[in-house]
């Protein structure tokens, strides 16, 4: 047995310090266990170590990799390369391949020593390829640190794939302008290897291997499409973060051979009038909803809700080609000219999406509400439905408001008030419960004929958004809480609490701008609505919002429960969107285990799985919301391309050392302002006021501040925007001799040139 390290805390857990030194002693070598193991923590310790951990890697002390963990921006004695290319001298150049760019910037660069052992038998590795290496930090005589790495293990010749812009040459064969921001040369490619490409054309190419001297040889295998077409911009997004798109012959042939399911072993809901509320461009409906009043004496005033869910689990049965598919894609993705769905359409689109008047197989809620909104009792029932109507919100919200339509005035009476009604009283418990009150309005992007963005708007927030989302939230727990009472394993979906440190941070920022967080007892979600409330109306409404949200812990799956902090619930279980997501398919699952519904319910194989499933999902959750996130950052970078020189108004968003990030009002367009082109002053960053202070002038730029800037750049390729600041900051007092730092000196700009000419 491992001997206990000092360092641990009263509560059985090692402090962040301790942990930070033990990672240094073992560099590459461990992972939770080998943690856990060193520091003595018991096993009902273990949730909290977890726990401990993932704040670490929230904070960017830590990072996990593979199964590793170790100090966050540094690499392993032993690490997984990919070569990119050669230096001047013709050296190979290797970046490790499990890097965060956005925690630790720009992945360092390894000089791959070259092997002159005459006995080693291994091939000479080349310019796409992945090794395992052993990696030392070298100091040369200026104190610079490098790294050096000798190959250990060539891992994979094959040749890599990479999106770039081709430019041809006047001699034939071309050059492509890579989007990786790792490949930092130019890819030559032969006359013979252009395929179809055309200048401007994206592509997707295969790096080959290089001569000794002179950039990568590549080889064009796909022509994407127009860059300036926005398929092609989504495209990018896709293959660069490796998401899943074309199903494998085998995924679409086991949909195609889907036939209707049967009534057999279902209750018939046929009658019952339920209706879904989607998005007026909704291409799949896999949830609806009926509300009427409850005949039950007991429960006087109340009502019965409905939730019917589309039953996934019936077509997509465990272990089968349609259950791999969904399993490695985790996820649909969403962007603003497709989806890249998790099943294939003739599942999503058809026989799993409740059409209207179509018999449809589901899995259902049936909930008794109180009239003051509790949930009294709920059963769940496998059963077929025919959805009265599809609906969407706006549609739904105007009947309500007295605007009814063709579709929605037969259901006014009979299905939408007594829906409202319902609604009503549930939003009575959830005020009493007071989750966290966070509005981030999302940014809509309108496409034109042509796919490019004619405008960018923030959708209005209308009630009907609200019903759905409370019926759903029920439902949702209602499946965490039977699978608990069954003793059924599931997957649980989690919000740990703030961590202190983002708390204190917090706290900080909130007194930039006269406002105190509470220091007494555990902080809960209505604390940070008290916050939220006394900056409504203000200027500083929507920073305050998102400074909270970026406070908050990120949720994620997992089978072990701690519960939902933002939405302030103890359990909670994604159940309500098994078309589009691989965690609501197995909560099904298990549910049909649990109440022994079917023959295709949770097996004992997944639930050994349920671990690396619930990190596959998470992982997948996040690669798609970066990928629909950089789409939509360069389509508004090629939407305001022609207003290079335009003066826009804004707000700071971000202040670093390097300069401020501001996000523009109109667009919600984030940029970057470098702190050289400030002014004609010498500012440093102020880090607990969150500003940029001039040394000499006092001007100042602090987190969220209003200002105008000039567009001076945009790069659609990489969704990067550049500003320059154009008016004035905030003037405060500076305290004479006090040091810089994080000094950073103006290099002009036109503000610069203006206070010149003063």
């Amino acid at each position: 047995m491992a001997k206990r390290r000092g360092g641990a805390s009263d509560q059985g857990l090692p402090s962040r310090e301790a942990i930070l030194e033990f990672l240094r002693d073992h560099p590459g070598r461990a992972g939770k266990r080998e943690i856990a193991r060193a520091f003595g923590v018991k096993s009902a310790d273990r949730i909290a170590l977890k726990r401990l951990l993932r704040d670490m890697e929230d904070d960017g002390q830590i990072e996990g990799r593979r199964k590793r963990v170790q100090r966050a921006g540094h690499m392993a004695p032993v690490e997984e390369l990919e070569i990119t290319g050669r230096d001047r001298d013709g050296e190979l150049i290797a970046a490790p391949t499990d890097w965060d760019e956005a925690l630790h910037g720009a992945a360092p660069s390894v000089l791959i020593l070259p092997d002159r052992s005459r006995k080693s038998r291994m091939p000479v590795p080349g310019v796409g390829d992945r090794v395992m290496a052993r990696v030392r930090e070298v100091v040369d005589e200026t104190g610079a640190t490098h790294h050096e790495g000798k190959v250990v293990r060539i891992l994979d010749r094959r040749p890599r794939t990479v999106i770039g812009v081709f430019t041809p040459r006047p001699g034939g064969g071309g050059v492509v302008h890579s989007v990786d921001k790792k490949e930092r040369r130019d890819l030559t490619v032969a006359p013979e290897d252009t395929g179809d490409a055309r200048k401007d054309d994206l592509v997707a190419v295969e790096i080959r291997k290089s001569t000794r001297f002179g950039p990568p040889r590549a080889v064009v295998r796909e022509v994407v499409g127009d860059m300036k077409s926005e398929k092609a911009v989504s495209q990018i997004a896709l293959l660069t973060h490796g998401i899943p798109q074309p199903f494998a012959d085998d995924v679409i042939a086991e949909a195609e051979a889907a036939t209707p399911a049967a009534m057999a072993g279902r209750e018939d809901l046929r009658s019952l009038p339920l209706v879904t509320i989607d998005p007026a461009d909704a291409k799949d409906h896999d949830d609806a909803v009926h509300a009427a009043p409850d005949a039950d004496p007991d429960n006087k005033g109340g009502f019965v809700v409905t939730v019917a869910i589309a039953d996934v689990a019936w077509y997509v049965r465990p272990n089968g080609a349609l259950d791999r598919s969904a399993r490695e894609r985790g996820n649909s993705v969403y962007f603003p000219d497709r989806v890249v769905p998790m099943l294939p359409e003739q599942l999503s689109a058809d026989l799993c999406s409740l059409k209207e008047n179509q018999d449809r197989p589901v899995l259902a809620c049936e909930m008794a509400i109180a009239p003051d909104g509790r949930v009294r009792r709920h059963r769940f029932l496998r059963a077929m439905v025919r959805v009265a109507a599809n609906i969407d919100y706006r549609q739904t919200q105007a009947a309500i408001d007295g605007q009814t339509d063709e579709q929605t005035g037969p259901l006014l009476d009979t299905v939408l008030k007594p829906l409202w009604d319902a609604y009503r009283a549930v939003a009575k418990a959830r005020d009493a419960r007071a989750p966290l009150e966070l509005e981030i309005p999302e940014r809509k992007l309108i496409l034109d004929k042509t796919g490019h963005v004619a405008r960018v708007l923030v959708p209005e927030r209308l009630e009907s958004h609200k019903l759905i989302e409370v019926f759903m939230i029920l439902a949702n727990v209602a499946a965490a809480e039977t699978l608990e009472k069954k003793h059924t394993p599931l997957i649980y979906r989690v919000h740990d609490s703030p961590s202190p440190e983002k708390l204190a941070a917090l706290a900080d920022f909130l007194a930039t701008i006269g406002l105190k967080l509470p220091k007494a007892g555990v902080l809960l979600p209505h604390h940070f609505n008290g916050i939220l409330a006394k900056v409504e109306g203000t200027e500083n409404e929507r920073l305050v919002h998102e400074v909270v949200l970026r406070s908050q812990a990120q949720a994620e799956y997992t089978p072990e429960n701690f519960g939902h902090f933002g939405l302030n619930l103890r359990r909670y279980a994604h159940f309500t969107s098994p078309i589009r997501r691989y965690a609501d398919l197995i909560v099904h699952r298990a549910l049909i285990r649990a109440l022994d519904l079917g023959k295709d319910g949770l097996s004992d194989r997944t639930i050994a799985d349920l671990d690396e499933i619930s990190a596959h999902i998470s992982a997948t959750e996040r690669r798609a919301m970066a990928a629909e996130r950089e789409t939509v950052d360069r389509l508004i970078a090629d939407f305001l391309a022609d207003r290079v020189g335009a003066r826009f108004h804004g707000t700071v968003t971000g202040v670093t050392k390097s300069g401020l990030f501001v996000r523009l009002d109109d667009t919600g367009a984030d940029g970057f302002i470098p702190a050289s082109t400030l002014g004609a002053d010498y500012f440093r960053f102020d880090e607990a006021g969150r500003r940029m202070v001039g040394e000499r002038t006092g001007e100042a730029f602090t987190l969220g501040d209003p200002c105008e800037v000039k567009l001076v750049e945009a790069v659609p390729l990489a969704g990067a925007l550049r500003f320059e600041i154009v008016s004035e900051g905030k003037y405060v007092s500076i305290r004479p001799g006090r040091k810089a730092g994080g000094r950073a000196r103006s290099g002009g700009g036109a503000r610069a040139r203006k206070q010149g000419k003063r």
